[in-house]
Formats: C-alpha cells, structure tokens, sequence
C-alpha cells in the first residue's frame, strides 16, 4: 500500500454515497496533477438508498464507518474530514437574469459583481418559490455565473470597467433541507466532520471534460444506480445542470422479475453478462439456472431504449431544444451494452461521439495505490476530491436577527447571503427611496424619485458591518431595516421647460417673456408644487394683451403682429414682431369684416377682461394706472440717501420714448412731470370716502381712480367667495380707471354664486 510521504501536501478524503455502493477516495494536488494514495469502496448491504436519496440513515452511517476504517488502515493515518456530493435527483436549478443600472459611467467594483450575482440569486429563489409545489425548504447551495454583459454586449469580466448598465446570466442551484441533513447526519455517524459539499454533475464534469474543452457544446452523463445526472458544456462555462431519475437499478429490477432471484443476485446477473458469454445463478426456490448473456442483453434493450430516449430528450431541453456535438458518458450504469449506441441515435450524432470516459480522461490523475481502478467509476470520486480545490463547500449555521439560520459555505457567504436564506426583504437592506411623483408634460410621462432614505444598520458580532461583510460559523448578524425617504416634491417653476425665455420683439425692442405652464387647464405660477398625475402643458406663446400686461403698460389701438392687423387676443410666438399706438383706441377698422359672433366674443371677452382687471389688480401690483398716474408720488417717497434721479433712470417714464416711440412718450412726460411734484411734496392731498358703511382715507396722491380704493382696504382677491366682484360708485356701477372725489359712497363686494344675469 501506498504511505504518507513528507511533502505530498494536505490529503483530501472524497466520498461518493451513491445508491448501490460507497466508494472512497485519497489523495493530493501537487502542481497540476490530483495524486491518488488510496481507493476502497462497498456496496451496501441492503438497499439502504434509492435513487440517490438516503432511506437508513444508520446502516448508511455503517457503510461509510467501513471504508473510512479501511482507508485509515492503508494510510496509517485517522481520517477526520470528507469531501462528499449530493445526487442530482432531487437538485433543482434555476436559469435567471439581473440588470443593475447607474445614473453615470461607473468603474465596477468586486462589490458590483458580488450585489450583481446576490440580486440573481434571490430572483432565481423567487422563481423556485414561484415552482414549487412541495412542502420542502429548499437552500440554494451554490450558483454559477454563465455570462456579464456590459453596456448590452457580453463581456468576460466586468471589474475594472466602466458602465452605466451591467447584467449577468447565472444558475442557481437548490437543495432540499432534508437531503443535506440525511448526508450530514450519516457521514457524522462516521465520526467524519463534512469539509466540503458538491453536487455530483459538478464533480463528475471536473474530471470528465475539462476547462479547454468547455468552449465545445458537450454533454456530460453520469448513468449511476438510481439517477442520470447531466451537464451541459458551452462556450467556455457549465450553462445548465439536469437529471433523470433512471439509470441502472432500474435494469436490475427487470432481472429480478424474469429470472425470479433477490435484488443483489439480479445484480450479479447483470455486470456478468457484460464479460460473459452466460451466467449461472440460483434462483429463490434454490433452483440452479443458466441464462445467456445474449438473452440478458435482448431483455434489457427495450428498456435501455427508453432509458436513452429519456436522457437525450432531457439534453435537448437543457440544450435549447439542440443537440450536442458530442457525449461523455460516466458511472457504472452507463456501461450496459447497448446505452451508447442507442443515446447516439436518440441525438442524432453519430455513435462515435457518445463514448464512455474512464481512463480517458484521467490523463492528469497519478495513481500510487496498488491495483487502482481507472474506469468511469472513478470518475465521480476523483472529481469530488477535486471540488474541494476548487470551492470549500459546507453548511454553517449564524444567528441572523435572533433565528438560527443554515447557509450553503460556498466560502464568499457574507450578511447578504444570510439576509437572503433568513427572508429578509432585500429592499430593506438598502436606503428606500419615498414616493416618486409622476405628472406629464406636454403629453408625455415624467417622473421624479422621492429622496433615498437611510441604509440598513447591521452589526456582525456586535461590530458595525455592510451587507458585504464576511460571515463564518456561529456568527451573530443584526439587522435594523432601511428607512424610506420623503415622497418627491417638485416646483413647477423648477421644470427644464421653464428657464427658458420667450423672445419677441414690442415696437422694435427685444422683450424676454417668461414662459408660462397651465396644470389641469388652471394656469399656476412657479412656486406651484406638482401633484400626482398633473397634466402640464408648456405654453409657448402670449396674447398681445397678456405681453402689455407683462410690461404693465396701456394696451391701445392700430395692432400689428408680423406687420398684419391683429386683435388682443391674437397670439404672439417666438420672434414675433409686435406693434401698438397706445394713444389710439381699439379698433377693427384695419382687420377683416367682423361677423355678429365675432363681434359677440368681442363685447364679452372686453366685459371679462375689466371684471378679470380688478380681480387681478392687487396681484399685478394694484394696475398699471398706479404706474401712470401715482407712480410719480410713489416714486417720491424715496428713503433717506436714495438718489431720485437713479430711481427715475429705471422708471417708465425716463426710457419710454427711445423704447416704444412717440405714442408712448407723452405718457413719460407726464408721469415725469409728476415724479417733479410729488418729489417737492405739492399737490398731494388726501380724500375720504364711505366704503361699505365706513369712512376710508385716501393719502398721498393728487388725484384718484376707483381702483386706489383696494390700496387702503382689506379686500382678498386670492380667494374668490363669489362668481365677480360687484363694484359700485355712488349707486351705480363703477369704471375701475374712473376719478373718484371727497365723499363718494363706494360699495365692493363678491356677488353671490349663482346670482347675477
């Protein structure tokens, strides 16, 4: 027997519990070469598994007892650890896709890569959830990323690179709680501690088709006693996982039936007839009988058939509905004569690509035990040894939020993992941000995201830690949730629509006119908060009357808009030229002949705009009258050190001519001339009149119109109690620009909603 030799490094004890027997394996890695030091293995005594699955715990437990002492005997040595691998009946993977995006380019961190494949992960538990319908808890033992996309286009590598969107393809892969259990529980029986926990396809493809070979579209099958377990191999990674729950037991029942023997000895009948040109056998009466390797082989073809015809159609599936180029086939059930020609045919390849792999493919194995066995039973165990090396596999169990929880070691698991198998909703891992708040613009949708709260609080034995943060056996996680941050709130005047300007040009001169938003039909001004679902349309243009408004000017006669006759109402739009004698009255004399409807808006829109004038007039600061007429006085009352003539420099009156020609300049001297008054301090005086019942004072003017009334009164034009504003001077009804004189009895009211003509 082969010793321990100083300097072979560490030794990896790989176990394979498979159905009908228990096969154990010895070695190390030196370089590139796995070096085999002992194999023993043992069929079980009754069938104390089917299937792959463990039904007897104990006698299962005795088995491994017996190989683990042969071994120990062989090396001289105690074996403590083992590798082991769990069948792929009851595996069950799922195929997902994750997508993270970035406001900006981003350089990816190890982290991205990490949340990225953690974000796959939990989608792909959620579709499992979704799928299944056993009362089982599943754990996800693992998960393989098959490609990254950067930017939309597949990529090897994503750290290092900068994106605003990555994505990744991976499998997951879930086991059952009680499977990994039944394992622990028989190996632990054995006095053995599990030092690593793989999935039998993944141990198997380790040896059978290495990484160079990966690029090829391959499939590997693993025929063992009670499952088939299948890999696909394409484009340099493992891209599915399946399994069939057929393979040799159930050719040994079929003999059973026929030549009326115990299972073992059905057994026996078989693996003769495949060296044999007849077997001799008892059968249960203690008969002696003979039967014929061809006969055995003739029983079993129908089945062998159906057996193949099951495992392609799984290939194909995993395939993508395709084919492969070419088959490896593994395990002792796999060499029952006839399989491969048959799983040739049901792929439609030719037989010569489906092969049995054994010594094959242990090119980089040394064996250095006496007698070794190199067939595709070895395949299995060696690759097991092998898994170790490449990921420390195993169950540990932290205490996550005060709950005992069980984790797949994969030896990457950090609190994010332990977050995920605990249920811990992801979204409360990271900062939540509050409600968005979604309106439309000019028809179309829009959105602005609620500011993002506070990030998850999470300490890992009583140390402040990240979601990234390494867990180990018997560590403590506590997590307080994130917090949602405040719902969106947005100004209308902070819309990108709005900072720009509307240009037209008023009696030659450049004007810039604030563009202007009407939200649900109600124009609003910029300080107007958005509200949910709002329709906002963006105007892009003024009436000729809204532009004198703007300039807080008289609106008069002779209308030109693009050198053509116009109306107040008519609409003025970017780089219009516009033009107006505000000495002339208003006429239609220049403009088409008015129809009687016309004529109708006309008088009604000219009764509306005098109504809308009053309403407005505190809003617009109390009418331009006050600029004509009182702005002189009001300029007047300059603070102490102001000088009076910079002040007039920026009034109407100063820069009128040279901005609006002559119409316009003769308003400037009069205002000019009582700017002179009202700064010496003559012709003020002060007026009194009854107000709804009540004396009311009018000071510091020479003259007044009805409108100055609303100065000296505590009248709110805001909030409309009524359907108008009844506005009487002297028992009938006033002019808002009417003189007004010592004494007059004024009356101002909202009439009543419903009343009026």
């Amino acid at each position: 027997m082969a010793g321990v030799r100083e300097g072979q490094g560490q030794l990896v004890f790989g176990l394979d519990i498979g159905t009908r027997s228990i096969i154990g394996t010895v070695g190390y890695l030196n370089g590139d070469k796995f070096h085999v030091l002992a194999q023993r293995g043992k069929e079980h005594e009754t069938r104390a598994m089917l299937d792959g699955q463990i039904h007897d715990i104990g006698k299962v437990g005795q088995t491994i007892t017996q190989v683990k002492e042969q071994l120990e005997e062989d090396l001289s040595r105690k074996l403590t650890e083992v590798c082991i691998a769990a069948a792929g009946r009851v595996l069950r993977t799922v195929t997902t896709h994750a997508e993270a995006s970035f406001d900006e380019d981003h350089e990816v961190t190890e982290e991205d890569v990490y949340s990225l494949s953690t974000m796959g992960v939990e989608q792909a538990y959620e579709e499992f959830q979704k799928t299944n319908d056993t009362d089982m808890k599943f754990y996800c033992v693992g998960y393989t990323p098959m490609r990254y996309y950067m930017n939309g286009y597949q990529i090897g590598n994503l750290e290092g690179h900068k994106v605003k969107h990555m994505a990744v393809d991976l499998i997951a892969t879930f086991l059952p709680d009680d499977v990994v259990d039944g394992l622990y529980k028989a190996v632990e029986l054995a006095g053995l501690h599990v030092a690593n926990l793989t999935l039998e396809p993944i141990a198997a493809i380790q040896v059978a088709i290495p990484e160079k070979f990966r690029m090829l579209n391959m499939a590997l099958v693993d025929v063992g006693a009670g499952t088939s377990d299948i890999s696909i191999t394409k484009d340099g990674t493992i891209t599915a996982y399946g399994m069939i729950p057929v393979a040799g037991d159930s050719l040994t029942d079929i003999i059973v039936q026929h030549c009326l023997v115990d299972f073992d000895t059905a057994e026996q009948i078989k693996r003769k007839a495949g060296v044999q040109e007849s077997v001799d056998y008892l059968d249960i009466m203690g008969l002696p009988q003979v039967i014929a390797a061809k006969e055995v082989e003739s029983l079993l073809a129908d089945h062998v058939q159906e057996m193949a015809k099951m495992v392609a159609a799984c290939i194909r599936e995993l395939n993508g509905e395709k084919s492969v180029s070419a088959v490896f086939v593994v395990g002792g059930g796999g060499m029952v004569p006839g399989y491969t020609e048959f799983l040739a045919k049901e792929l439609d390849i030719v037989k010569e690509r489906v092969a049995i792999r054994g010594q094959e493919v242990m090119q980089n194995i040394e064996f250095e035990n006496e007698q070794p066995r190199r067939d595709s039973m070895m395949v299995t165990p060696i690759g097991i040894c092998l898994s170790y090396y490449e990921q420390s596999n195993n169950f540990i169990f932290v205490e996550f939020n005060g709950k005992r929880v069980k984790l797949y070691d994969n030896g990457r698991l950090s609190v994010a993992d332990a977050a995920v198998q605990s249920d811990f909703p992801n979204e409360e891992l990271f900062p939540r941000r509050g409600t968005p708040l979604t309106f439309t613009v000019n028809g179309k949708s829009r959105m602005t995201r609620g500011i993002q709260g506070e990030a998850a609080v999470i300490t890992l034995n009583g140390e402040n830690a990240d979601i990234y943060a390494q867990v180990h056996n018997g560590d403590h996680i506590q997590v307080t949730s994130s917090t949602v941050g405040e719902a969106a709130v947005l100004e209308l005047g902070r819309l990108p629509e709005l900072s720009e300007r509307l240009h037209v040009y008023v009696n030659g001169a450049k004007i810039d006119l604030p563009k202007t938003a009407a939200v649900n039909g109600r124009m609003e001004n910029e300080f107007y908060l958005i509200q949910e679902g709002d329709d906002i349309q963006i105007r892009n243009s003024y009436t000729v009357r809204e532009i004198a408004e703007f300039m807080d000017v008289p609106l008069g006669g002779r209308i030109l808009v693009n050198e053509t006759p116009a109306r107040p109402e008519t609409r003025v739009y970017e780089n219009f030229t516009l033009s107006w004698d505000v000495t002339a009255e208003i006429t239609y004399a220049d403009l088409e002949e008015e129809t009687e409807e016309e004529a109708g808006k006309r008088r009604a829109a000219k009764e509306a705009a005098a109504a809308r004038e009053i309403r407005e007039a505190a809003q617009r600061s109390l009418a331009f009258a006050q600029s004509l007429l009182g702005g002189a006085q009001g300029e007047g009352r300059t603070e102490a050190g102001e000088n009076p003539e910079s002040a007039a420099e920026t009034s109407f009156g100063e820069n009128v001519e040279t901005e609006f020609g002559i119409g316009f300049s003769e308003i400037g001297r009069v205002k000019g001339a009582e700017t002179e008054a009202g700064n010496s301090g003559q012709g003020m005086k002060n007026i009194s009149v009854i107000v709804n019942g009540y004396p009311v004072t009018l000071s510091g003017k020479e003259q007044y119109v009805f409108v100055d009334v609303f100065s000296f009164i505590d009248f709110d034009l805001n909030n409309p109690a009524g359907r108008d504003i009844v506005t009487n001077l002297n028992g009938r009804k006033a002019e808002y620009l009417e003189s007004i004189q010592n004494g007059d009895v004024i009356e101002i009211y909202w009439e009543a909603r419903g009343t009026g003509q």
